[in-house]
């Protein structure tokens, strides 16, 4: 895998403060990516030091295989760090506009496109002193997709934004990469939104790398069969020392090769199966592992 991003020994101290600690971080090209951490993390340290806005303590990036603050390089990028701010008295269009001209390509923006892939063309006249939290992670997503560069960092571009806009929101991403063909760098705290979004995931802790992966592999582990079936009591007699109760459903601790023969045999007993899917370890899960937080998941960000 061709990398975008590769930091080697990369550290930051803020006095006694470490805020990274070494990290070493190879961000592949293509698809969609997590970077996941509690408060103090050091997710936020290191995409500043990646666009070039503070400088490390120690250690070495690159980005687009060019030094981090190389113009080349830089300009192939968008990011939206943190909630945007933007003049009120401006509109959405015009603020793309004002964007499009600081970028110099204001000849070349298609701005109406691109209010539309971020669901604000009925806004696009409104002023942006009324809009919404969420109304402004979409323009500040906008204004970073107008060069259409070919790696963006996003930092919760679903804050504020109700479960039919998370949903857009997940769509517009993967469409970004699929389709778009861009790498998206993704930062959130609602960790089953990157479970269901994000192809691999570094998950940071006091600064360190403390795992790094594909999702669909992070997650099979300890995978196993839940199955709705009825009556639960005898299927559970059937499995013996590998079914376990999950609620009104069984859960078999079986290789998916085994699968068919396990739901075969539970047929044959005469239970009846309205349901059978492998379930395996969230991300949550390994969040909380990996970090040690002990926060409930509305409270953890990606600090």
């Amino acid at each position: 895998m061709t990398a975008v991003i590769e930091t080697r020994g990369l550290t930051k101290t803020y006095g006694t403060v470490r805020a990274l600690d070494g990290l070493d971080l190879s961000i592949p090209r293509g698809g969609v990516y997590g970077v996941l951490g509690p408060n103090g993390a050091g997710k936020s340290t290191l995409f500043r030091i990646l666009l070039g806005l503070i400088r490390p303590t120690d250690g070495s990036a690159s980005v687009m295989g060019g030094a981090v603050g190389d113009v080349a390089a830089m300009r192939r990028m968008g990011s939206m760090i943190e909630t945007p701010r933007f003049p009120p008295y401006l509109t959405a269009r015009q603020v793309l506009r004002w964007l499009a001209l600081e970028h110099g390509i204001a000849g070349e923006v298609d701005i109406p496109y691109w209010l539309d892939r971020v669901g604000l063309t009925e806004a696009a006249d409104r002023k942006v002193r009324g809009f919404s939290v969420g109304m402004m992670q979409r323009l500040g997503v906008a204004g970073a997709l107008l060069s259409k560069p070919e790696l963006i960092i996003l930092d919760e571009p679903t804050s504020g934004m109700d479960p039919p806009g998370i949903q857009e929101m997940r769509a517009l991403i993967r469409s970004l990469a699929n389709d778009d063909g861009m790498t998206v760098i993704l930062a959130s705290h609602q960790l089953l939104e990157v479970q269901r979004v994000c192809d691999r995931v570094a998950i940071l802790n006091k600064g360190k790398l403390v795992r790094e992966g594909a999702v669909s592999e992070l997650t099979s582990v300890g995978e196993r069969l839940r199955l709705s079936v009825s009556p639960p009591g005898k299927a559970l007699e059937l499995l013996g020392a590998r079914g376990a109760a999950d609620g009104d459903a069984v859960l078999a601790d079986v290789k998916r090769s085994e699968g068919p023969d396990v739901i075969r045999a539970l047929v044959g007993a005469g239970i009846d199966i309205h349901e059978a899917r492998w379930v395996g370890t969230d991300l949550e899960a390994i969040f909380f592992t990996e970090t040690g937080a002990v926060q409930a998941p509305e409270t953890i960000h990606a600090g």
